[in-house]
């Protein structure tokens, strides 16, 4: 069953089921569309010449879901939308499945491209969303933000080798890198000290 948001002309929504082209399409169609764009994100079988056995998401649902709406709303309005839709898959995705579908529609098929690139590439940048490669056999896998050639954490079946330390927003990929767009780790400042 999905989580989802919507507002206005924005829908979006979390799920560990297959997604649907058709449904997203439809979530977006209207007489005042000349054109709707579909992307499909789908695991592919190799990172960095490793092969790659499936991709697991996780993800901090209730931030995810608000994170995901103030990125469509925000599209949707620049680039003058009829509407947009996003819906992020969770859980195992085997090889060649989808793991997000973004649509959009506009009056005109430039808007609607560009929406739709900038729709996916603030997702990957900002949704709380963490995904592990299973490479298989001796490999193990890897957990990294999900966004391209982000720094991941070797994991072999998980032995503490690699697993993440959690934070109260899902696995800490880089703890380093205090707060990165709420991946890191939480400073908590003492009220009476002006440090952490």
């Amino acid at each position: 069953m999905a989580k989802e948001l919507q507002e206005g002309n924005c829908y979006v929504a979390l799920t560990h089921d297959h997604l649907n082209s058709a449904s997203m399409i439809d979530r977006v169609r209207s007489p005042n569309a000349g054109a709707i764009v579909l992307f499909a994100g789908t695991t592919r079988d190799n990172f960095a010449g490793k092969p790659v056995k499936e991709l697991q998401y996780t993800s901090y649902e209730p931030r995810a879901l608000q994170t995901m709406l103030t990125i469509c709303k925000s599209v949707l309005e620049r680039h003058g939308l009829t509407s947009i839709a996003m819906i992020h898959r969770l859980g195992i995705v085997p090889i060649g499945e989808e793991s997000i579908l973004i649509t959009v529609s506009s009056p005109h098929r430039q808007a609607a491209w560009r929406a739709g690139e900038e729709a996916l590439e603030e997702c990957k940048a900002k949704v709380e969303v963490w995904k592990k490669e299973e490479f298989g056999g001796e490999e193990g896998g890897v957990w990294r933000a999900n966004r391209d050639g982000a720094l991941g954490v070797r994991v072999n079946d998980g032995n503490v080798e690699s697993e993440p330390p959690a934070g109260p927003h899902g696995p800490i990929l880089r703890p380093g890198r205090l707060g990165e767009r709420g991946h890191g780790a939480v400073v908590h400042l003492n009220p009476q000290s002006s440090g952490p």
